[in-house]
């Protein structure tokens, strides 16, 4: 294959041997959802970058090194989006979604793009289904994500490959306090954080508590903690929360380090791990950002929400074999038609049988060919039965059936009572 003509590289096809994987989570996914009230928003991939700037912060290592951003025409400055969530606070803002105190439990999917070095689990387009939720602001709205998360992964078969983190930001203000605790801690040490830590020492300290680096993390462990400074108000919605949980059986661990990679989030912030996929442990994560409506101008709004990596997922799913086997079934039959005159009536007979039929998997064969050639096709697609077209068909007003995954015989059925016995076969199997 040319060179000029390969994908970019961290931007993957999605082949048709891999669809069916995507459209049965999607489906899953999309049906749960239904069943506990949100609705479908679908948003552009193209934002203003001053969108991601302001929503998830300078100094991120999102706004900093990960986005695709061009000036258009216009010398105007747009970003690919990174992430879901900015773009959907943008679109309830514009069309008034949660004036006069509305609540919108919303949801999307599509693509987001962050140029990173591309790995398994990790790309530069990425696909993410995401769920918010406005004018919501109590510890019950952010357990309904967690349950209706948890029962997703029960609907997938995959519950026990999971766990769940838990952890509290506080308010703004609680967070402050700690940083500025965390901040004078480390300075002190300053010397012993690696040179990534000491970047974010003065640009984004609490993205230290989940740095990779070994001697890091040791040094975290006599560190103040977030806990310690929480205020009243932030503990007491916790709490609720982990008593919400505790009620419908759901297992948390605490994890005080946990502090996601974007700077809207407040207060409660959730993770979902597997330990099946290597370094790329984190299949969902997600959490309240109640200021960032007003940060965009907005008057103050409770917002909650979460995302989910589509092709960690499959992945997943791929890795635990639990894809099921039929999401990609073969067809119920296949015309083989020999003739100018019986291809056309092949035609008229797949269209009639789709009309009696809803559900039925039916291919027509294309381009001619030999009885032998069409009878190979028709095998080699899966079909459980044959259907003949050729010239005696024609002319007696009838269609061959020749069952293709038994010895049983050839039979020729009327023209008009094809639909009936079809269905009636096709319950036999």
């Amino acid at each position: 294959m040319s060179k000029s003509l390969q994908a970019i590289r961290g931007m993957n096809d999605i082949l048709p041997a891999q669809t069916p994987t995507w459209r049965y989570l999607e489906s899953t996914f999309a049906q749960l959802l239904d069943s506990y009230g949100y609705s479908e928003i679908r948003l552009p991939i193209l934002e203003f970058t001053d969108l991601f700037a302001r929503g998830i912060g300078e100094g991120t290592d999102v706004v900093d090194k990960e986005m695709y951003t061009f000036l258009d025409r216009n010398e105007e400055s747009l970003t690919l989006r990174p992430e879901g969530t900015a773009g959907c606070v943008r679109a309830v803002l514009e069309h008034g979604l949660t004036g006069g105190g509305q609540v919108q439990k919303l949801w999307y999917t599509g693509p987001m793009f962050r140029y990173e070095k591309p790995q398994k689990g990790r790309y530069r387009q990425f696909h993410q289904i995401g769920v918010e939720v406005f004018n919501q602001p109590g510890p019950d709205i952010d357990a309904e994500l967690i349950v209706l998360t948890a029962r997703l992964w029960k609907l997938l078969g995959m519950a026990d490959a999971v766990t769940l983190q838990l952890n509290s930001l506080g308010s703004s203000e609680a967070r402050a306090r700690y940083r500025d605790a965390l901040v004078a801690y480390l300075q002190q040490r300053f010397e012993q954080l690696d040179e990534d830590s000491q970047r974010r020492l003065t640009t984004n300290p609490l993205r230290i508590l989940d740095s990779k680096n070994a001697q890091t993390q040791a040094l975290l462990a006599d560190a103040p903690t977030l806990h310690d400074y929480l205020d009243e108000e932030s503990r007491a919605h916790f709490e609720g929360l982990k008593a919400r949980l505790d009620a419908v059986g759901i297992v948390y661990e605490i994890n005080p380090k946990l502090v996601r990679g974007l700077d809207y989030y407040g207060r409660t912030v959730f993770e979902w791990v597997t330990d099946k996929l290597g370094a790329q442990g984190t299949v969902c994560a997600g959490g309240r950002y109640d200021g960032l409506v007003s940060q965009f101008g907005g008057k103050p709004t409770p917002g909650v929400g979460f995302a989910m990596g589509v092709e960690r997922l499959v992945l997943l799913l791929e890795t635990l074999m639990l894809v099921p086997e039929e999401l990609n079934p073969a067809p119920h039959a296949y015309i083989c038609a020999f003739g100018e005159a019986a291809e056309l009536a092949a035609l008229a007979l797949a269209e009639r049988l789709r009309d009696a039929l809803p559900g039925l998997r039916l291919l027509v064969n294309a381009g001619g060919g030999s009885f032998k050639s069409q009878f190979k096709k028709a095998d080699k697609s899966g079909a459980r039965f044959a259907l003949i077209l050729g010239e005696d068909e024609l002319a007696g007003r009838v269609v061959g059936c020749k069952p293709l995954r038994d010895d049983s015989e050839q039979q020729s059925i009327a023209w008009d009572a094809l639909p009936e016995r079809l269905a009636a076969c096709l319950e036999q199997v």
